[in-house]
């Protein structure tokens, strides 16, 4: 188990309980990896960064292909300003620093800001197999 709660799962548990493929595991992989490009990319523009985050992948309902079945959000991730180190995560609320709505309210301020600015991301894109 995780500090969260969350249980630590391998490759190996994956594959013998049969809940994915050698290949669909490749797919998952290569998702996160692009994932994580895009949003260090992302906060790295606002000032913040990403120190680390979760993802849950699930299947379509419709073609039955792994998709991500997460939202994304501080809830999910760590995120720290780049210039204070404070955390303007869940972390907040976690260690009873306070401040947990107005940390993640600047999270949104930054990005409806570097939107407003018309700054892109390389990858804004983005498209998920």
């Amino acid at each position: 188990m995780t500090r969260s709660g969350d249980p630590l799962i391998s490759a190996e548990h994956i594959l013998t309980f049969g809940w994915a493929t050698a290949d669909e595991l490749d797919v998952i992989h290569e998702d996160t990896l692009r994932i994580n490009d895009f949003l260090s990319g992302l906060f790295c523009g606002i000032g913040v960064r990403l120190v680390d985050f979760k993802l849950e992948f699930g299947r379509s309902s419709t073609d039955g292909n792994v998709i991500l079945a997460d939202e994304i959000s501080p809830d999910n991730c760590r995120l720290w300003d780049m210039q204070t180190n404070e955390k303007m995560d869940k972390d907040r609320f976690r260690r009873d620093l306070g401040g947990l709505v107005e940390a993640y309210q600047e999270i949104a301020r930054r990005l409806r800001h570097h939107r407003a600015r018309g700054l892109s991301h390389p990858h804004r894109n983005i498209m998920l197999t």
